[in-house]
C-alpha cells in the first residue's frame, strides 16, 4: 500500500462512490471530506453506501467556498486522518468526486513507489505565474479578504479598494515566500506530516484564513519549507479557460484523455457514462505508457480558446459579443460602399455589375427597403428587404448579409438620406471599401423639379448629415479603407479613381476601363447651387462650381430665367 487517495465531494455522489471503489479495489485507502452544505441525509445515505468499505473512512465536515479556508482545513483533516488510520501509506492524492482516474491504479502505485521522496505540487513564486486572473496575485496574500468573491461581489471589490486607498498591507510571515499552484497536488507522508505537525501551523493557518484562494497557495507555500524534492507539477489534469474556469470533459474527450497520459482527471461531467465505463470498468493498460504529459493536448485547448475568444471571422457568439473588439473580424469578407456614385452616373449599379462581377446592390439602408441586386426581396440567409426588420439591427443584418454572401464581392451604395446607425460599424471595418463623392446628393434635388423652399430646406438637412458622416470617417479609429472626393474634383478626371476602385475589388483579372458610366446631365448644376447660395443656403460639400455663362430655367418652373449676377 503506498498510495491513499483524499477526496473531496460536494455532488454526484453515485460518481464519487463509484470512484471511492475503483481506488480502494486497486489497493488505495480512501478519506472522504463531504461539503458541510450538504443535507445529512444526503450525507448518512452516501456514508452507507460505502460502510461496506473498511478502507473507505470519512473525515471531519467543513463548510466549502470557493477561494476560502474551508477548502484547505477539508484538506488537512482528510490528510491527517489518512496518516493516522492507515501507516502503509507513502503518499497522499487530493482529488475531488469530479476526478477520474485514466490509467489503472498499479501504474499509479508503481510510479510513486519508483519515486518515494518526490511530492508532486505545482509551486510557483508569484512573479513566475502566468495565469492568474482577476488582477490579485502578491496581493492575494497582502491584503484580506473576510468577503466572498463569489457570493458578495460588491463588498470584496469594494474592500479591496479601500484597504488599496489607505496603504494597508499585512505582513507576511517571516520565512514564508508565498508561491502559488494548482489545488490538485500529491504530497509524501514525510512532507505532509511536517507541515500538519509544525509547531508554527497554528501561525501559519492564522495568516492564509485571509489569503485569497488559499488552497492554491497553502500546500504550495509550506511544501517549499519541507520538502526534500518537489517536481513543480500536478499528476491530475486540469485545464481553464482564458476565464479562469475548469474545462469539463464529456465523452466526445475520450481520445483526448487518453492520449494525455495523465492518471487523474477533473473535472468530468457527471452524466459522461461512456468515460466512467472506459476508465472504470475496461481500463486500457496494454498500450505502452509515457510520462504523464497534460502540454500534448495543449494545442487541443489553445485551439478552443481562440475559437471561444475569437471565433470565426464576421460570426457573432455568445461569448464574443458583448465585448467590442473581440469580432476577429467585424464582418465575413470584404466589401465595398459607394456614396455619391449612384447619383452622378446613370445606370452604375448595372455598369459596376459588369465592370467587376461582384453582387452590386442598390441602397441596402434605404428609409423605404433595402435594395437588394435584382430587385429581390429576399436573399441569402433569408434576409428580407423590409426596412423594419433591417433598421431593428443594422449592424447584425449586414453582417449576416456578409456571412450568407461570404466568397462574393458585396458593393451597395450609401447615401445621407439612409440609416446613419451603420456607419460607425461600418467606418471601424478593415473589410470595408469606403468610397464617398460628397455633395452629389444634390444632383437628385437638381432634376427633381419640386418646389424651390423645399429643395432648399431638403438640401440643408442632407449637407448636415453628410458633414457629420464625413467626420465620423475622419476619426482615428476608422480601420476601412476611405477614399472621399468633392463632386467637382471626381467629374474633373473620373476615369483614374473609378480604375483604382475597380482594381481594389479585383473579382476580374485587371483590365483598363474602356470606358467610364455615363455622366448625369449637369448643364445648370452651377447655377442651381448659386440659387441655394442666394436663398440662405450655403452648399459646399460639392467643391466649387462656376456658374452657367447663359441663363437657364429652373426646374419645376415655367422656364422663368435665373439672374445673371454682373
Amino acid at each position: 500500500m503506498s498510495v491513499g487517495v483524499a477526496m473531496l465531494v460536494h455532488t454526484a455522489f453515485d460518481r464519487a462512490e463509484q470512484v471511492a471503489r475503483h481506488w480502494a479495489a486497486g489497493g488505495c485507502p480512501v478519506v472522504i471530506h463531504v461539503d458541510a452544505k450538504v443535507d445529512k441525509q444526503v450525507f448518512e445515505a452516501f456514508r452507507k453506501a460505502l460502510a461496506d468499505r473498511p478502507d473507505v473512512r470519512f473525515c471531519k465536515r467543513h463548510r466549502c467556498e470557493w477561494g476560502t479556508w474551508g477548502l484547505v482545513a477539508a484538506s488537512q483533516d482528510a490528510a491527517q486522518l489518512m496518516l493516522d488510520s492507515f501507516p502503509e501509506v507513502r503518499h497522499v492524492y487530493l482529488s475531488s468526486g469530479s476526478c477520474l482516474p485514466l490509467r489503472p491504479v498499479a501504474e499509479l502505485q508503481a510510479y510513486l513507489a519508483d519515486r518515494p521522496r518526490t511530492d508532486f505540487i505545482e509551486s510557483a513564486t508569484t512573479a513566475d505565474v502566468p495565469w492568474t486572473v482577476g488582477g490579485l496575485d502578491h496581493e492575494r496574500f497582502t491584503l484580506q479578504f473576510p468577503f466572498s468573491w463569489r457570493n458578495n461581489r460588491y463588498l470584496f471589490d469594494k474592500f479591496v479598494d479601500l484597504q488599496r486607498a489607505m496603504g494597508y498591507a499585512r505582513r507576511i510571515p517571516e520565512g514564508l515566500v508565498p508561491h502559488m499552484g494548482s489545488q490538485w497536488w500529491c504530497l509524501t507522508r514525510q512532507t505532509l506530516t511536517a507541515i500538519l505537525q509544525d509547531p508554527q501551523r497554528p501561525r501559519h493557518d492564522r495568516y492564509f484564513r485571509r489569503v485569497w484562494i488559499p488552497d492554491e497557495s497553502y500546500f504550495q507555500t509550506l511544501a517549499r519549507l519541507y520538502s526534500t524534492q518537489i517536481e513543480s507539477r500536478s499528476l491530475t489534469l486540469s485545464k481553464f479557460d482564458f476565464q479562469g474556469k475548469p474545462h469539463i470533459f464529456y465523452d466526445d474527450h475520450l481520445q483526448l484523455l487518453r492520449r494525455s497520459d495523465c492518471f487523474v482527471a477533473r473535472k468530468i461531467w457527471p452524466h459522461a457514462d461512456r468515460l466512467y465505463q472506459a476508465f472504470l470498468t475496461h481500463p486500457n493498460s496494454d498500450q505502452q505508457r509515457q510520462e504523464p504529459n497534460p502540454g500534448k493536448i495543449d494545442r487541443i485547448f489553445a485551439k478552443a480558446v481562440d475559437r471561444r475568444t475569437r471565433g470565426r471571422p464576421g460570426l457573432y457568439m455568445q461569448s464574443r459579443f458583448p465585448n467590442r473588439g473581440w469580432e476577429n473580424g467585424v464582418t465575413a469578407g470584404k466589401y465595398s460602399v459607394f456614396q455619391g456614385f449612384s447619383d452622378l452616373f446613370q445606370g452604375f449599379e448595372a455598369w459596376l455589375t459588369k465592370a467587376t462581377g461582384a453582387q452590386v446592390h442598390g441602397h441596402l439602408f434605404a428609409p423605404e427597403r433595402a435594395e437588394f441586386a435584382g430587385g429581390e426581396t429576399v436573399i441569402a440567409g433569408a434576409l428580407s428587404d423590409n426596412a423594419k426588420l433591417r433598421d431593428a439591427n443594422p449592424k447584425a443584418f449586414l453582417t449576416n448579409l456578409l456571412w450568407n454572401t461570404r466568397g462574393e464581392r458585396q458593393c451597395f451604395q450609401y447615401g445621407p438620406r439612409d440609416t446613419s446607425k451603420v456607419l460607425w460599424h461600418m467606418a471601424r471595418d478593415p473589410n470595408a471599401q469606403i468610397s464617398v463623392i460628397s455633395g452629389a446628393w444634390a444632383v437628385p434635388l437638381f432634376q427633381s423639379g419640386g418646389d424651390f423652399a423645399e429643395i432648399r430646406a431638403e438640401a440643408a438637412r442632407l449637407q448636415r448629415i453628410e458633414a457629420k458622416m464625413l467626420d465620423q470617417l475622419r476619426q482615428p479609429d476608422v480601420k476601412a479603407r476611405i477614399r472621399t472626393w468633392t463632386m467637382a474634383d471626381f467629374i474633373e478626371a473620373p476615369m483614374e479613381p473609378l480604375q483604382t476602385l475597380i482594381d481594389e475589388i479585383g473579382q476580374k483579372n485587371n483590365r483598363r476601363l474602356a470606358e467610364a458610366p455615363r455622366l448625369v446631365e449637369l448643364n445648370g448644376f452651377g447655377q442651381f447651387l448659386q440659387d441655394l447660395k442666394n436663398q440662405g443656403m450655403h452648399p459646399y460639400l460639392m467643391g466649387d462650381f462656376p456658374v452657367d455663362p447663359l441663363p437657364r430655367a429652373h426646374p419645376g418652373k415655367a422656364r422663368k430665367p435665373y439672374l445673371v449676377r454682373k
